[in-house]
Parts: structure tokens; C-alpha cells; sequence
């Protein structure tokens, strides 16, 4: 049930701004005199947008809304402007607009660009708005979005000011202007309202005054009646006709006041529904928001808690592959060192083995050499014979001869060490001299 009644609500606030801008606001019997004949103003900046002038109904009769360059509510918004229909028994009027494309607005050729279908005289790109300078007047020193189009009217320009009725313009809104009119509007910015209250009050404005010439036909900026971007109409569109008929007037009168009250009601009424909509809204947006926001923070907690878990759980793969990498790389290196010492250490004692055993080859050879020179040298000097006993000098008894001494056995040469290099051998001592023979005392 709550879904159906926000559905309705939707529908209502869907259907007010259509309801508002199109909504017939007066309704007279008598129709607007013709569009009088001006030139446009030059456009004061960028970004302005033309909006045509028209002929409004107040206490004291129609009067002149001047035409004027208007700055747009926001890029890509164009202007519909607003005219007077036949409604069967009277004239009505019908809202102007700002949208994203240009509706219906009676078949009404405004000129400068409304034709009486769409709207010729620019469009928006990338945010900026390029004229036409076929139908506007823009300065290209100071604009220059600017091109040139040449623009056909299909309608026959006769400043008609009204669609239907006796001798109205005959159009009927296209399939685009239909859902141009069903989109999302903007009422008339408040400059443009203070456009029409200004124009309302001068009394020089008045058709019954002007006589469908006014003075004011159309300006620079809203709401500036003086100076020089004021420009004056050349001439009224067609002869004006003044109504004489007092009773048609008096019901005119009778029937705008009840159209007023009417009006009044129904913009009470609208207004009462646009802030409770509003209202609504409101609590349903900020309902929605808090709603939003604390789905947006506990999904921002949890992918925060997800991407520190993710983050720990990568740190922690990492840390321990790089353990693992320097475990394996130190145990590389390490069983690599310890191959390099054994090799080295095995090359060192075989070249010293080798060393030790040519050194002591050396000195057993050279040892046993010096023993076998020693040995023969003692055998020779063994095998000489022994030297003759002196003569004596007188004639006394021979001493008894001593027998000669052996010679002795030369010393064995000493081992050579394993290790230090060989001793040399020690040479072989000399044999001793025989001891001289003691003389004997002759006996007395």
C-alpha cells in the first residue's frame, strides 16, 4: 500500500511542472492585437538566450512584453516560448518554459529564430552556446561560438500572435513538441518575471496606448526600459482594432476576475502540493542518503578489512619465500665453501705429502751415498802396510814393537728426519796418527 501511495506521489510531482508551465493562466474573448515589427538588440555576453516578445493581458488591457536576451538557467536549456490558443470560448495563454529541447508554441512566428517550429537560431555543444548569425545580432569580437545558416520559414509570416480562433495560426503541436512538453521544465527565470511586472506597470506598454507600436519593443537585459540596448518598434504588425463592445468588455472584466480566483486557487493549491512533495522528497532523500551512507561506510569497512587481510596474508607469503630463499642460498653457499675447503685442503696435503716423500728420497740416497765413499775410503786406508820401525842409534836392545792400532770404523751417517729436511752427513773422522814410540833408557 505504501509503495502504491509513493508511486501516486511520484506521478503527481511528475505531472505538476507540465501542469504548471502549460496550464492555460488568462482566458479572454478578445484576441491580442498583432506582433508589432522591431529589430533585435545586439546580445550583451555569451550565454544569453533570446526570448521573443509577446503581448500579455493585465487590468487595463493587453500590453507589450518587451522581447530580450535572457542568460540561461544552466547549459543545454533552450527557451519555448509561451503563446495565446483558442480554447473554444476564449483566448487562453499558455507559459513559456526553459527545457532540454523546444516545445510547441502555437505555430507563433516570433521570429529570430522561432520560426513557429523549434528553434533555429543556435544550439548547445560542450557546454557553450553557438548562434546563428543568420537571425542574431552578436558581436564576433566578443562571442565568437558564432556560424552561419540560412533559415527557411515554412509558415507564411503574417505576425499573427495567436494559434487558433478566427484568424489564428492553424498549427498542431509534432510528435517531438508533444514529448518535448511531457520533459522535465523550468519556469520563466525571476529575472524574466521581473521583466513582465515591469512591463505591466508602464503604462506606455498598453495596446490601447501604443496602438500595437510600442516604444519598448525590445531590450538588452530584462527589466532595462532605458539606455542604449532599448530598441523601438518601426511599426505595428497590422492595423489596430479597438473593442467598443462595453458588454463584451464587462464580461471580459467578470470572466477574468473568476479566472484570476480561479488561478489563484489553483496556484494555492499547487504550491501546498509542490511543498508537501517537497516535503516528502525531502525526508525520502535524506532517508535514502543516511541509508546510503552507512552501506557506503560499512562496504568501505569491509573492503578495508578485506584489503589489510589481503595485504598481511601477501606480506606474510612474501616474508616467508624470502626466508626460504636465503635459507636455501646460505645452505648453497655454505655447502659450496665447504667443497672448495675440502678440495684445497686435499690438494695441500697431497702436494705435501709428495713433497716430504722426494725430500726424504733425496737425503736417503745422498746418505747412503756419503756412507759408501766413507765405507771405501776406510777400507783403503785398512789395506795399506805399516810403517818400518825406526833404526836405532846405538847399539842397544830393540824395544819390543808395539802392534799397530786398528783403524778405526768410520761413524755411521745419521737417518735423515721424516719431516725437516735430511741432515747432512758428517764426513768421516780421520784415522788416527800411530802414537810415537817411548824410548827406552839404556839399562845401566
Amino acid at each position: 500500500m505504501r509503495n502504491i501511495r509513493l508511486l501516486f506521489l511520484a506521478v503527481l510531482i511528475l505531472a505538476i511542472p507540465a501542469a504548471s508551465f502549460a496550464q492555460f493562466g488568462v482566458s479572454i474573448t478578445i484576441a491580442p492585437p498583432a506582433l508589432p515589427v522591431y529589430e533585435q538588440p545586439m546580445a550583451p555576453a555569451d550565454g544569453y538566450i533570446w526570448t521573443p516578445g509577446y503581448w500579455s493581458y493585465g487590468d487595463e488591457g493587453y500590453f507589450w512584453v518587451p522581447g530580450t536576451w535572457v542568460m540561461a538557467p544552466e547549459p543545454g536549456f533552450l527557451w519555448t516560448p509561451g503563446y495565446w490558443g483558442w480554447g473554444g470560448n476564449a483566448y487562453a495563454w499558455n507559459d513559456g518554459y526553459w527545457g532540454p529541447h523546444v516545445g510547441f508554441y502555437g505555430g507563433v512566428n516570433y521570429g529570430y529564430g522561432y520560426g513557429g517550429i523549434g528553434y533555429q537560431g543556435g544550439y548547445w555543444n560542450n557546454g557553450a552556446f553557438y548562434y546563428n548569425r543568420s537571425v542574431n545580432n552578436v558581436n564576433v569580437t566578443n562571442i565568437h561560438n558564432v556560424y552561419n545558416k540560412t533559415v527557411i520559414n515554412n509558415t507564411t509570416f503574417n505576425h499573427v500572435s495567436y494559434n487558433g480562433g478566427r484568424g489564428g495560426v492553424s498549427a498542431r503541436p509534432t510528435g517531438a513538441e508533444e514529448t518535448a512538453a511531457h520533459e522535465q521544465h523550468r519556469p520563466p527565470s525571476e529575472m524574466q518575471t521581473q521583466h513582465v511586472h515591469a512591463a505591466s506597470t508602464n503604462h506606455a506598454l498598453l495596446a490601447s496606448v501604443n496602438h500595437g507600436r510600442p516604444a519598448i519593443a525590445a531590450t538588452a537585459k530584462p527589466a532595462e526600459f532605458s539606455g542604449h540596448g532599448v530598441v523601438a518598434a518601426r511599426q505595428a504588425g497590422a492595423p489596430y482594432r479597438a473593442s467598443t463592445n462595453k458588454a463584451t468588455a464587462a464580461r471580459t472584466s467578470e470572466t477574468r476576475a473568476a479566472q484570476n480566483k480561479a488561478s489563484a486557487t489553483r496556484s494555492n493549491e499547487n504550491k501546498a502540493a509542490q511543498n508537501k512533495a517537497a516535503e516528502t522528497r525531502s525526508s525520502e532523500n535524506k532517508a535514502a542518503q543516511n541509508k546510503a551512507a552507512a552501506t557506503r561506510s560499512n562496504e568501505n569497512r569491509a573492503a578495508q578489512n578485506k584489503a589489510a587481510e589481503t595485504r598481511s596474508n601477501e606480506n606474510r607469503a612474501a616474508q616467508n619465500k624470502a626466508a626460504e630463499t636465503r635459507s636455501n642460498e646460505n645452505r648453497a653457499a655454505q655447502n659450496k665453501a665447504a667443497a672448495t675447503r675440502s678440495n684445497e685442503n686435499k690438494a695441500a696435503q697431497n702436494k705435501a705429502a709428495e713433497t716430504r716423500s722426494s725430500e726424504n728420497r733425496a737425503a736417503q740416497n745422498k746418505a747412503a751415498a756419503t756412507r759408501s765413499n766413507e765405507n771405501n775410503a776406510a777400507t783403503q786406508r785398512a789395506r795399506q802396510p805399516a810403517p818400518r820401525p825406526a833404526t836405532v842409534a846405538h847399539s842397544q836392545p830393540a824395544p819390543r814393537q808395539q802392534p799397530a792400532p786398528r783403524p778405526q770404523a768410520a761413524p755411521r751417517a745419521q737417518s735423515a728426519p721424516h719431516q725437516e729436511t735430511a741432515a747432512r752427513a758428517q764426513p768421516a773422522p780421520r784415522p788416527a796418527k800411530e802414537a810415537p814410540k817411548t824410548e827406552e833408557r839404556p839399562r845401566k
